[in-house]
Parts: C-alpha cells; structure tokens; sequence
C-alpha cells in the first residue's frame, strides 16, 4: 500500500508539472483542453486543473440542485458570472438546461414518458415551455458582457429546432436592449450533436450555428439504439462501434468544410485510447472532467 501510494504521489507530481505547458503533439499540432461543469462549487476546480476554459457548463444541474424550486435569473446569473470573471479571455460555453432524460428536474413536471431519453427532453422542451428557458437566456446573455460567453443548445434533430432557439434567444436581447442592460450582441451560438439526425444535417448546421459539440454518450445510445444505463446491454454495448467513429469524422468534416470549431465533451474525450484518432481528424477541442485535463495534456503530448 505504501508503494502504491507512493507510486500514485509521483505519478500527481508529474501531472503537476505540466501546468502552463501547451497541448501539443510532439509534430506540432495543437489541440485545446477545456473542462465540463455543473455548479459553483465545479468553477474552482477548473482553475485548479489549469483547463483553456470551460467547454460545456451543464445548466441542468443549477435546477437540479434547488429542488422543488425554480432558480431565479438572478441565480443564474450569479453563477454564469462567477464562471465568465473566473476564466477571463477563456472561453465559456453555456448549454442551455437539458432536462429529461436521466436528469429529471424535481421543479419541471415532463409527465409519465415511456422512454424518456427519446422524449420531451433539451431543445424540445424548450420549444413547449419558452417561459422557462426565457430567464435562463437572459442570465447567459447578461454574463455574456462580462467575459468570453458563448451559448449552446442540446439534443438538436432539425433547423426549425435551431430557428425557435434562436427566435427566443433574439426576445432575450430585446429585451435586455428595451431594459439597457448590457450583453454581447454578437454571442456565438453552438449545438450539441447527441443524435443521428444532427449527423446528417451537421453541413446545414454548419452555415447557421457558429460552433459544435459531439455529445458521445447520447449519440452512441441513440444510433445503437440502447440504454446506455442498462446493465443488461453491457456485452452489446460498444463505446468504439465503427457507426460512431464514422459519424464523429462525418461532422468534423462538414464543420471544418464552413470553417466552424468542433469539439468532444462525451465520455470518449477522456478516453486517452481514442485521443491520437481525435487528433487525427482534426477536432479542435476536448473537453472533460477537471482532474482529467492533465492527463489529458500528458497524453497530447506524448503523440508523434
């Protein structure tokens, strides 16, 4: 126990060692590390892990943590800022609230549903209750004037689903604007690509939206069509399946072909045994839990 203490203690003192340094391959090509949050608390860690940023804050957890209660544009405003000042120039991608699915918000009755990952969940909620995402919105924009904020929204399957987000997103700044409250007018909008649909229209995607996130989990359940949850499903279930390799090279293709970022924030971002193929294809970000950023860095840098 002693050695394997030891052994660990090393291995953290290397890991602190990269601190500051870039990630970058040892041919020279660069890829950003970003860090995935989902409260208060999760902000210090990034700065404790040295990531580029935050690459996916998860705003669903900011409703799961009140309860029965609904957090007020205040509240989310206070966190978005604390996030926005504590990264400075680093970017901060704000998802809009994916409610449903495993994550089921005491506060927001979704009703019975059969199949909840396939159901009213993320950006389809959205288009059913506006006055629930309207002060989400608002607090994301008002951050926004206080550090490099982008918003982004999730489990996207159509363009009329981009055009309602951006229709209430426009309400947003109308109405800040009618109030003379600051915000950037140019914020830049992302979506996550979690399903088969998103894959086939992710060139349309690209001449709309400004940046792009590969949701792995959801989209791998999806195009298995498979629980991800159910142990029952563990022997079929193939984080590596060729459909999802294929896809993930599909994207990144029509969103570099219009110029666009994508990144990685599912579980295989921190799979260091499909980093050298993310860099490969040319992604330009992964974004993963703090403690995992250095590693990450170690593994960037250790590739030819």
């Amino acid at each position: 126990m002693r050695e394997r203490k030891d052994a660990n203690l090393r291995h953290v003192r290397n890991l602190e060692r990269l601190k500051g340094k870039e990630n970058i391959t040892q041919s020279g090509q660069r890829i950003d590390i970003c860090a995935n949050v989902g409260t208060r608390e999760d902000i210090e860690n990034v700065l404790r892990s040295d990531a580029g940023g935050i690459g996916l804050f998860r705003s669903e957890f900011l409703y799961m943590e009140m309860g029965s209660k609904l957090p007020s544009e205040e509240k989310l405003f206070q966190v978005y800022k604390l996030a926005a000042e504590s990264m400075g120039a680093n970017r901060v991608v704000v998802r809009i609230a994916d409610f449903g699915g495993d994550k089921m918000v005491e506060s927001v009755d979704l009703g019975e549903q059969a199949n909840p990952a396939i159901g009213l969940r993320g950006i389809r909620i959205m288009m059913e209750k506006e006055e629930l995402f309207l002060p989400q919105f608002r607090a994301i924009l008002r951050a926004s004037a206080l550090g490099n904020v982008s918003i982004m929204f999730p489990m996207i399957t159509s363009m009329e689903e981009v055009a309602a987000a951006k229709a209430l997103l426009e309400k947003a700044k109308k109405q800040l604007k009618d109030e003379k409250t600051a915000y950037n007018e140019n914020i830049e909008i992302g979506v996550m690509i979690e399903t088969p649909a998103a894959v086939m229209i992710s060139g349309e995607l690209a001449r709309e939206v400004d940046f792009f996130s590969i949701g792995t989990n959801d989209l791998l359940q999806l195009t298995l069509g498979m629980d991800r949850e159910n142990p029952k499903l563990d022997k079929y279930y193939n984080p590596y399946h060729p459909a999802l390799m294929k896809m993930i090279r599909i994207v990144a293709n029509n969103v570099h072909l219009e110029g666009k970022r994508i990144s990685i924030c599912g579980d295989l971002a921190a799979d260091l045994s499909m980093t050298e193929f993310f860099v490969q294809i040319g992604i330009d970000e992964l974004s993963v839990a703090p403690h995992q950023v250095l590693g990450l860095r170690k593994k960037i840098r250790e590739i030819q």
